[in-house]
């Protein structure tokens, strides 16, 4: 589900802005392309920091929306390309998943797991 072209804009810096919705309306919180994983199941991974406002919002509506992009890979009109990609996400801490990501990021208090329903490039 998650196409090659993203796949090389993950392979490049960038920002990641992940949203989700909360009871007092959209929350917004990023991080770095460098930080996402696919995990052997199709599954974006991002390693969690703080994020708790997003973690309670998931545990209440598991509606994720993210955006990704680099200048460094070429899209549809030059320079530069980014997705939308929308899925369904869940806050893990404890598992096999979690334990690769914390190997990897220390810092990770947990892993954000996203299954993509959808992933279109906007650029």
């Amino acid at each position: 589900m998650i196409p090659d072209k993203m796949k090389e804009v993950m392979a490049h810096e960038g920002v990641v802005a992940i949203v989700t919705q909360g009871i007092e309306g959209p929350h917004m919180v990023n991080t770095w392309n460098s930080y996402l994983r696919i995990s052997e199941d199709g599954k974006l991974l991002v390693p969690v920091g703080y994020m708790h406002l997003t973690e309670n919002n998931l545990a209440q509506n598991p509606r994720v929306l993210m955006t990704l992009g680099t200048r460094e890979v070429d899209g549809t009109h030059g320079p530069g390309t980014g997705f939308l990609v929308e899925g369904q996400g869940t806050v893990v801490g404890s598992g096999a998943t979690f334990d690769s990501t914390k190997a990897q990021f220390p810092w990770a208090r947990a892993v954000l797991e996203i299954k993509v329903t959808s992933a279109k490039q906007t650029l």
